[in-house]
């Protein structure tokens, strides 16, 4: 189900964002009971992501209509993506584009958490990181080039030597003290870190590559995985059931939803 503006997508319509790709989005897990976890935070994200990539303004609550509608006759665990972009953008006149439309599209979910990872430190740094805008080649190379040494998934580490965070999720530690620990860097403000800093305690401080690989426990969060373990960066294991893991976890699951 891919739908614009609450109706049915055509291929003309979608061509401007797969030949020019700009704009922004935000993925949402919705649950077995139809409620999203952050579904405010989610909605805050699009309004303010709007303002920075289209400098407009997004009707939040005509939003949730589309997402509502998107979801009806879907059942089980579903993901909802809602990207907004401007049909009418051109490579050469982008200072033309600025009515931004929405697109909504919803796949099934995997199960929380899926398994452990084990990730690859890859240089990089993504453009404008405190927005979720659709330019990923960047971050999927990384990706890409982790999965080819026969890793899972790419953890990025910046001119700086910091820890920032991973290809698609936010990534935190837990140090000697049992003390969560989330980077201070250029990030993505995630919804699930969002989240888990509401309800779980936490620090934030500057983390180095070799320092990241002293923790105790490392996991990546975002909406699709909830908490999941980091079992190894680079060749340096981590364990993946220290308590503080399970607990947040358990907190985050424990977080009611918000009804479309």
């Amino acid at each position: 189900m891919v739908t614009l503006d609450g109706q049915p997508v055509t291929a003309a319509e979608l061509a401007p964002l797969a030949l020019t790709n700009v704009g922004h989005f935000t993925s949402m897990r919705v649950g077995e009971d139809g409620t999203i976890r952050g579904l405010s935070l989610h909605m805050e994200r699009l309004v303010r992501d709007c303002k920075a990539v289209w400098g407009a303004d997004l009707d939040a609550a005509l939003v949730r209509d589309h997402v509502r509608q998107g979801l009806e006759g879907q059942d089980g665990p579903r993901v909802v993506r809602v990207t907004v972009f401007d049909p009418k953008v051109e490579i050469g006149h982008l200072t033309e584009a600025g009515e931004p439309h929405v697109l909504v599209s919803v796949r099934g979910a995997g199960g929380i958490p899926p398994e452990p990872v084990r990730v690859m430190s890859v240089a990089y740094e993504r453009d404008l990181p405190e927005v979720k805008h659709v330019g990923l080649f960047g971050a999927l190379r990384a990706r890409r080039t982790a999965q080819l040494a026969g890793y899972g998934d790419a953890l990025f580490v910046g001119r700086d030597g910091l820890v920032s965070e991973g290809v698609t999720w936010n990534v935190a530690f837990v140090d000697g003290d049992g003390t969560v620990v989330w980077p201070q860097a250029p990030v993505l403000p995630g919804v699930t870190m969002a989240l888990l800093r509401q309800h779980a305690p936490h620090r934030v401080a500057t983390v180095t590559l070799e320092q990241a690989k002293g923790m105790r426990a490392a996991f990546a969060t975002n909406t699709g995985i909830g908490v999941r373990a980091i079992a190894a960066i680079d060749e340096t294991e981590l364990p993946v059931d220290h308590p503080v893991l399970r607990r947040l976890g358990e907190t985050y699951l424990s977080i009611p939803g918000e009804s479309p």
